[in-house]
């Protein structure tokens, strides 16, 4: 099964669009002639698999490598540089030239940027004496599917960039990656955003739309009606939870990146020591599609289901007499076998995690902190797991949630747990508790919260949730609703307004806003399934909205929003936008530094 997935079923053409990215980059190629070396950074090569298949790059003329500070060992005289703009990268590329020229090897280099060429990165090739032996250019790839309703603006650190750092970069490249869109798909009539980063994001937009118009007829239907932009920061108490969905789980535990798994093939049932197998996670896969944002229980439920059904057919075969049409339908059945025995490894593997004492009770410490109602209990928990020197990253996850709603720990309880969490893991983690305290994820407590307030307007927490048969959005997070996606749920519905006084409460500003041709049209009002105006785009096919995460989101979420879209009273289709698909650990993990 290829790792590109499938965009057939996508609610907008993304084939297009990807197929646009593969045609730049085979003109790049293909206008560099003869053999040529083309020399990946490490961190886009996941992004280029998922637009184009290597033998393609290969029959283009180029043999594959990947950056680093290694000299490049190759028979080309050509060397193409395919990199993002950063600074640490610019050096590896200089001191590969330097070693050639040591050498005396003569060759042509080339310099393509992703997505665009930056002065700051000029300017090391400059003062490294290269500038004049390089030919520059840019390869626009601001955006990745990695589903039929998946996209990613790969920018692994925008969240903390962006609260730590002060450096907002990341929403030039997000809000150029929607004009690309609306370029094929029309102006976007209707623009709510919650956070800091998201209002200066439609803001960004607008003054693209204003000096490189989009060409929208007032007669032509934009495919998407709605954007919804969401910063991180106005929700980081869900990724802090542990996903309980299929594909959140296997995320949280094997860890899956763009699309696909890399795990010890013997989890697969394959005994060969120490091999590394890549599993493909996408939507091609007819039973992952089925089942990856069904709460875990369940999926375990369904595939002892499936496989009684399988074992039950095959007795049918062996003892009674069949017909051919009969035979043709088990052969069919068969032809998902391999599928089949991929989820059930997987599931049985993440029951080894799932079924541990260490496991449940860390999920009751999150529903108890979500819950804020047992002060104590939360801190002396957080206190034993810093004691015991468990992970670190799983401490600072809980930390962080315990903050979160709190509104901050006392300033005698947050003195004591800093100074513990130093005393034992190594005074070194200061950068990364002072990165915390920058981006607010762990503070003083200043005044009384207001979580208990949040979560009871937005009806957070729900008693008896059903995870076989789910009627709400809940079913995710085994009984927490996601407040990222409560609040989608209300901006489709009826927009920002009626719940201005709950969005006061949240991190940042907030702004809904009218755009293109659209803005006298009363269809675009609200997205609501009684209106039957709303649902259908002129050629009938159901409204679009996109929900764009800036910072990240989980597969949880995403599991939350492809529910939301099924119910019949939400007539619309949904596209989610984000800067990389994350989970708690990573997030976590983008704050720790560590001194020196």
């Amino acid at each position: 099964m290829a790792q590109i997935p499938n965009l057939d079923n996508s609610p907008l053409n993304l084939k297009s669009f990807r197929e646009q990215s593969q045609k730049d980059l085979v003109d790049i190629l293909k206008n560099i002639r003869g053999k040529k070396c083309l020399v990946i950074d490490p961190k886009l090569s996941g992004s280029i698999s998922l637009i184009i298949q290597t033998t393609i790059l290969r029959e283009n003329g180029a043999e594959l490598r990947h950056l680093s500070a290694e000299p490049v060992q190759t028979d080309c005289t050509k060397v193409v540089y395919l990199v993002r703009s950063e600074f640490s990268l610019m050096r590896f590329i200089c001191s590969n030239i330097h070693h050639d020229t040591s050498q005396g090897l003569q060759r042509e280099y080339y310099v393509y940027f992703v997505p665009r060429r930056e002065v700051v990165c000029e300017k090391v090739l400059e003062e490294e004496n290269v500038h004049n032996l390089v030919t520059i250019g840019e390869y626009p790839l601001y955006m990745v599917p990695l589903d039929e309703d998946v996209l990613s603006f790969e920018l692994d650190l925008a969240n903390k960039e962006c609260l730590v750092d002060g450096n907002t970069s990341s929403l030039w490249h997000i809000a150029k990656a929607i004009h690309k869109l609306e370029s094929s798909f029309g102006v976007i009539p209707n623009v709510r955003a919650k956070g800091k980063a998201s209002v200066r994001i439609a803001d960004i937009l607008n003054r693209m739309q204003a000096e490189e118009p989009v060409n929208s007829s007032d007669m032509v239907m934009p495919e998407i009606n709605t954007l919804i932009l969401i910063d991180r920061e106005v929700d980081m108490v869900t990724p802090m939870c542990s996903q309980l969905t299929y594909e959140g789980l296997l995320d949280e535990f094997l860890h899956i990146n763009n699309g696909a798994m890399e795990h010890d093939s013997s989890i697969m049932g394959v005994q060969q020591e120490g091999k590394k197998m890549k599993v493909p996670l996408n939507s091609s896969d007819k039973l992952f599609k089925e089942i990856r944002d069904l709460n875990f229980e369940v999926v375990v439920q369904v595939l002892r289901q499936k496989a009684t059904s399988m074992k039950q057919d095959y007795t049918d075969m062996t003892t009674t007499h069949q017909t051919v049409s009969e035979l043709k339908d088990f052969v069919k059945k068969l032809n998902s076998l391999p599928e089949m025995t991929r989820h059930i490894n997987l599931a049985q593997h993440l029951s080894t995690f799932t079924s541990k004492h260490s496991f449940q009770s860390r999920l009751d410490m999150e529903q108890t902190l979500v819950e804020a109602q047992s002060y104590d209990i939360c801190y002396d928990y957080i206190e034993e797991l810093i004691h015991k020197q468990e992970p670190l990253v799983t401490v600072v996850r809980l930390l962080i949630l315990f903050s979160i709603t709190n509104s901050g720990l006392p300033k005698k309880n947050f003195d004591h747990l800093r100074r513990e969490l130093l005393h034992s893991y190594g005074f070194e983690h200061i950068a990364m508790l002072n990165n915390l305290e920058k981006a607010g994820l762990l503070k003083k407590q200043e005044s009384k919260g207001n979580w208990l307030t949040i979560k009871r307007n937005l009806q957070l927490v729900t008693e008896d949730t059903d995870t076989t048969n789910p009627n709400d959005i809940a079913y995710v997070f085994s009984g927490y609703a996601p407040l990222s996606i409560r609040l989608v749920q209300h901006a489709v519905r009826s927009g920002w307004r009626p719940m201005e006084e709950t969005l006061k409460l949240l991190p940042g500003p907030h702004s809904e806003m009218k755009r293109g041709g659209f803005s006298s049209s009363s269809s675009f009002d609200t997205l609501h399934g009684a209106s039957a105006a709303v649902d259908r785009v002129a050629d009938g096919r159901r409204s679009l909205v996109l929900v764009v995460f800036i910072g990240g989101v989980t597969f949880a979420e995403i599991s939350a929003l492809r529910f939301l879209s099924a119910q019949e009273a939400m007539a619309y289709d949904m596209i989610i936008g984000t800067t990389k698909i994350v989970n708690g650990n990573t997030l976590t993990q983008t704050y720790m530094e560590k001194l020196g």
